[in-house]
């Protein structure tokens, strides 16, 4: 063992961190490795005790078993094909009006985001559908990626969201809450977003043209609100079934997340799209992301233990109260100032794991809702997924859009969508009700 103060224990552990990720290490091993390094050396042999009680916890936890169920049931629903018909439908449906086709994407990505829980298969699908058609219509190719980039990034605060489903298991707060909490923030950017493409596109039409008069004929009014409907209709059912029972409280968040799955496993079927291949590629690719995302909870948590044990927490802590004399907003703005900033370096799920400990006994005694401050730090990290370097919507757009979109393109597509959710989350915060009304009308 080693004698090592508090304020090295932050530095070199942080410092640990971004030294990993710039080797190219996975988070999770990362996270976990400097637990195992750092509890050796603070406490010897006997930190095996704490790492391996940490683990257990994690893996028998019952609130995460809606975690896989989620993904499974986004996962069906993207092998459905709904996202593709309600696509050309909206498509249409938006045509006359400039903009029209990534306004489409916005109104799906919300819509698909109630339905999945998840980011990555929003921003892939919507990638793989709307890029080269925006491209097609002479699209300015930043309005498209960044659209696609920050309206699939949405399915990580809208319920069923799982990265609400982690905020409850970390802050006591029922998953029910967090998901009414979530709601109407996430509505909120979504709305941002219409609005930023609607005026960008009327003072600079060819920043996205509308539809030709030809295309816009090629399906009467009934055909267009047909599609739609067909469409529309069982994705809203999975939305209020899933959300509904638990708000309700018929279901708890897991049975919910396993109707809601087979659900969608029945859509998936009545429209067509199942085979034995499919189901197999299916479950493989849902088992694949919920070992990834189980993987850095058990990272983050060793990390946690080790950093608060080894008295990281007070000196974060102690670093936000010497800012005392701004405040208690002074201080909300520092923690989220740190949220942001983690949000350039750190897996989301780790930036969770990590803060939580620290920021919630500090935001209690500073006086703040608790339910409210959960769903501000949610709508901060959306930022954390369209942020460069590590922001995982940004990678998930290189590898699916057309080949004459770089990396660079894409960058410089998020700054307004960054902008809005800077915004978005200034909004939440000044106007608490958009937090915590809908929580208070539900039960427990």
């Amino acid at each position: 063992m080693i004698e090592i103060s508090p304020e090295l224990v932050v530095i070199l552990m942080f410092s640990g961190i971004i030294m990993g990720l710039i080797l190219g290490h996975p988070i999770a091993f990362v996270l976990g490795g400097l637990a195992v390094i750092f509890g050796f050396l603070g406490w010897g042999i006997g930190s095996w005790h704490l790492l391996v009680g940490r683990t257990y916890d994690s893996v028998t936890n019952y609130l995460l078993i809606a975690i896989p169920l989620f993904i499974l049931m986004a996962t069906f629903l993207e092998k459905s094909g709904i996202a593709e018909g309600l696509f050309k439908a909206m498509m249409y449906m938006f045509g006359p009006v400039n903009g029209g086709i990534a306004l489409a994407v916005v109104v799906l990505c919300v819509i698909f985001a109630a339905c999945t829980g998840i980011m990555g298969a929003t921003v892939v699908s919507m990638s793989l559908m709307s890029m080269p058609i925006m491209m097609k219509h002479g699209y300015d190719k930043y309005l498209a990626s960044g659209t696609v980039a920050a309206g699939g990034s949405l399915g990580i605060i809208i319920p069923p969201s799982i990265m609400l489903v982690m905020m409850a298991d970390r802050s006591g707060i029922s998953v029910g809450k967090l998901f009414a909490g979530g709601l109407l923030p996430g509505a909120v950017l979504g709305l941002l977003y219409f609005i930023y493409i609607s005026m960008a596109c009327y003072f600079n039409p060819r920043k996205g043209p509308a539809l030709s008069a030809e295309e816009r004929a090629a399906f009467s009014l009934g055909q267009k609100i047909r599609m739609l409907l067909v469409n529309l209709v069982p994705p809203l059912i999975l939305i209020f079934g899933v959300l509904g029972s638990i708000w309700f409280g018929v279901a708890t968040p897991s049975e919910a997340a396993g109707v809601g799955a087979f659900t969608a496993l029945l859509m998936m079927i009545l429209y067509g799209k199942f085979s034995w291949k499919a189901l197999k590629e299916t479950v493989y690719s849902s088992f694949r992301s919920s070992c990834m995302v189980m993987t850095v909870i058990i990272g983050a948590t060793c990390f946690t233990g080790v950093f608060i044990g080894l008295g990281g927490g007070q000196v974060v802590t102690n670093l936000i109260m010497t800012f005392d004399f701004l405040g208690k907003w002074g201080m909300f703005a520092i923690m989220m100032l740190i949220v942001f900033v983690l949000g350039f370096l750190i897996d989301w799920i780790g930036i969770i794991y990590i803060t939580f400990p620290i920021f919630m006994p500090l935001a209690a005694k500073l006086g703040f809702d608790t339910l409210w401050f959960i769903i501000v730090i949610a709508v901060n990290l959306q930022m954390s997924f369209i942020t460069p370097p590590f922001g995982y919507a940004l990678f998930y757009m290189k590898a699916t859009v057309p080949g004459s979109i770089k990396l660079l393109d894409i960058y410089k597509g998020i700054i307004p969508y960054v902008l809005l959710q800077i915004i978005g989350l200034i909004i939440v915060a000044a106007y608490t009700p958009l937090a915590t009304w809908l929580p208070s009308l539900i039960g427990n």
